[in-house]
């Protein structure tokens, strides 16, 4: 008889979230919030005595987000704060990683991002023009992180993110900061937004 291999993972909440099958009723914003509160963006390669995290991350694209589009609808602002949502369990790789480890890792991202969209009221899949939309907020964020804390000039930044509009980030920058408080403030600014969409 042939053991099956383990495929879930239990949460803080105590939550068991299969991987492969991942069901809304499993996921909770605090795991979410904790998770990426950890999980250190850039392979942690990134000045300061804090990892720059995806919670922080995600933080900064809900903002970007926003002010590519002030007048979008508040889904789609709670959208871009979950965008990276899956990464509290499965991490987040590097570019160049998730190209060499192929599909695999695409599929369980697409089917954790569907579970954790309906659980908080949206669309298993988003329409095209919010995930550009969230996409382009995502890489002026990519820009902004790579200059100010993983060591890229802003040539090289340029040359793999694009250049930004200056103006738009003029009065933004990125501060690194104890996980404690980056998951406290990716749980209020989830929380504020599930209140207004009501």
């Amino acid at each position: 008889m042939a053991v099956q291999k383990r495929a879930w993972q239990r949460m803080l909440s105590g939550r068991r979230l299969d991987l492969l099958d991942p069901t809304p009723v499993d996921i909770e914003i605090d795991d979410i919030a904790h998770g990426l509160a950890f999980v250190a963006r850039w392979n942690g390669q990134t000045i300061g005595d804090f990892a720059y995290s995806v919670a922080e991350h995600s933080l900064l694209v809900e903002e970007l987000f926003v002010r590519l589009a002030p007048k979008v609808p508040v889904k789609w602002r709670l959208a871009a704060l979950l965008h990276d949502a899956p990464e509290y369990v499965i991490g987040d790789m590097i570019s160049p990683v998730k190209n060499s480890v192929g599909p695999g890792y695409g599929d369980l991202d697409t089917r954790l991002a569907a579970a954790i969209h309906i659980r908080f009221g949206l669309p298993a899949t988003l329409p095209l023009t919010i995930k550009r939309q969230i996409k382009k907020a995502d890489r002026i964020s990519a820009w902004m992180e790579a200059t100010q804390v993983a060591g890229f000039s802003e040539t090289e930044a340029n040359r793999f993110f694009g250049e930004p509009d200056r103006a738009l980030i003029a009065d933004l920058e990125i501060r690194l900061r104890p996980p404690v408080e980056v998951r406290r403030d990716f749980i209020e600014r989830h929380n504020a937004l599930l209140r207004q969409l009501g």
